[in-house]
């Protein structure tokens, strides 16, 4: 999960009044769990949870509902114990650091967009600065006890490659391909860096046309992309479709498979006008059928990272686990699940408004 993805579930815990230890053994009307004496509450858990519906799908069930809920109280518990992991070990992040991650997260928004994303869900600038300083002090908690604990030896990558060397068999050629796409009309899941969303089909040729231009005067595809692609599946990631097959190409348009297949490794294409879109691509690369040795720098890459992202989840599990054995943690939410057979009363809260994909 991205910082945008992760930011609203701690915010909703750096959000809560603590008043002094509670008893666990009868805690307040409303509090859902306790850790090591700090309550966490149903309007902390509700608040995140609201940012998790669909406005446009129909609601969840009651064991739907209290399913999500369940698994955002657990969250905000590791929050909460691995914030404490960071005062102990030194690791808040520092004013600087706050002040470049907020600047990232807030840049895809108009400033007025931004207000009123803010707004809709009852938070202030300030405390979504408190927030992204948690979160950074959380990874840098994982970085120091898990991350800079992993290594990757040459023979885990021999014994990854002998052990899984069908996998690295292209069967058929394969294209790794970025695009830029704009579209005639509004997108409300849009979410470049620029916020630029063309709404007629006259304002989308004008922009294709002037995206190509920049292109062509050297402008870096990953960065126009980025800033104005109207693609919200590839446009974070600067267009990037990552490698297609030959025969998936030949399910799309034939416009878009012809060009790909005239265009060599580098080359941009030019404006290509779809029924619903304008396109420009580029062939980032192009791979042969045939077995990828080890001695590929890209194939022993992919296993490196493979293995350490493998490892990486074994030992964040792990430590997790460990530090919340070394906290007390009371799930009174869980509690009344069992207790009630499911069937919890229901509180009547209102429902967020505004786009919950905002921060996603």
């Amino acid at each position: 999960m991205t910082i945008r993805g992760r930011v609203w579930i701690v915010l909703a815990a750096a959000l809560a009044v603590v008043s002094g230890c509670k008893q666990a053994s009868r805690p307040d009307e409303g509090v859902w769990a306790l850790v090591d004496g700090t309550p966490i509450t149903r309007v902390e858990v509700d608040k995140y949870y609201h940012t998790q519906l669909n406005p446009d799908a129909p609601e969840p069930s009651q064991d739907e509902a209290l399913s999500l809920k369940l698994n955002i109280l657990d969250q905000l518990v590791n929050n909460h114990i691995l914030l404490e992991k960071a005062k102990k070990l030194g690791l808040q992040a520092a004013d600087g650091e706050v002040e470049d991650k907020f600047t990232e997260f807030k840049s895809p928004y108009t400033e007025d967009a931004f207000q009123r994303q803010l707004k809709a869900r009852g938070y202030t600038v300030d405390d979504l600065r408190a927030d992204i300083r948690q979160q950074l002090s959380i990874q840098k908690v994982i970085n120091h006890e898990v991350v800079a604990k992993i290594a990757v030896s040459d023979q885990d990558v021999q014994d990854f490659y002998k052990q899984n060397r069908a996998q690295f068999n292209v069967t058929e050629p394969q294209y790794r391909i970025a695009q830029i796409v704009i579209t005639p009309h509004k997108d409300p899941g849009l979410r470049n860096r620029k916020n630029d969303d063309a709404t007629t089909d006259a304002e989308a040729r004008r922009k294709a046309a002037a995206l190509e231009q920049q292109l062509s005067t050297g402008a870096d595809f990953s960065a126009v992309a980025m800033d104005y692609s109207e693609d919200p599946a590839s446009a974070g990631s600067g267009g990037d479709l990552g490698y297609v097959p030959e025969s998936s190409l030949s399910q799309s348009d034939p416009m878009l498979k012809k060009t790909v297949l005239s265009l060599k490794p580098g080359q941009i294409s030019g404006v290509i006008v779809l029924r619903d879109s304008y396109r420009i691509l580029k062939l980032v690369a192009k791979e042969a059928p045939g077995q990828r040795d080890l001695n590929d720098p890209s194939v022993q890459q992919s296993i490196r990272d493979n293995i350490h992202n493998r490892k990486e989840q074994l030992l964040r599990a792990a430590y997790l686990a460990i530090a919340r054995n070394d906290a007390k943690i009371t799930n009174y939410l869980a509690q009344q699940v069992v207790e009630s057979a499911g069937k919890l009363p229901v509180v009547v809260t209102p429902k967020a408004t505004g786009d919950a994909s905002f921060g996603k």
